[in-house]
């Protein structure tokens, strides 16, 4: 389920959410979609790899150049890994000038800043950020 753009990513994650009803869901679609990442290599769980300012443990690798960046991600929480599958989906794939280009819209679009807590929204953020480095790290 990779949609072409970031923009139509953004989109069709807003529509998905859409369809809950309450937070209970959506939180739950959420840990649904986190335990849909595919595996992450043991070795990679180093301390280069970890996204520093989250909470849970988060390990994020990028891989590729400019013309498309792949990113692996995972955390060892079950909300956290549904927050990296929505980012990843967005951001993964694209290239570094689209992945700095691209604002996390579904964030707000999904209601989720106001539904995260004060140190998940500073993980998100952290999260975020470290897509956003590694995309102006490639783009040279």
């Amino acid at each position: 389920m990779i949609e072409d753009t970031a923009e139509a990513a953004q989109l069709a994650i807003a529509e998905e959410f859409a369809f809950f009803g309450d937070w209970t869901e959506r939180y739950q679609y959420l840990i649904d979609l986190g335990r849909k990442l595919p595996p992450f290599p043991e070795a990679l769980k180093t301390e280069e790899h970890r996204v520093q300012g989250c909470q849970s443990q988060v390990w994020l690798v990028a891989e590729g150049d400019a013309q498309a960046l792949r990113f692996q991600a995972i955390s060892d929480s079950a909300i956290v890994s549904g927050l990296i599958a929505l980012l990843l989906r967005v951001y993964s794939g694209r290239s570094a000038a689209q992945i700095l280009a691209t604002e996390p819209r579904f964030i707000e679009a999904i209601g989720l800043a106001k539904h995260l807590s004060p140190t998940r929204s500073n993980g998100l953020a952290a999260m975020l950020a470290t897509i956003k480095h590694k995309a102006a790290a490639s783009a040279g």
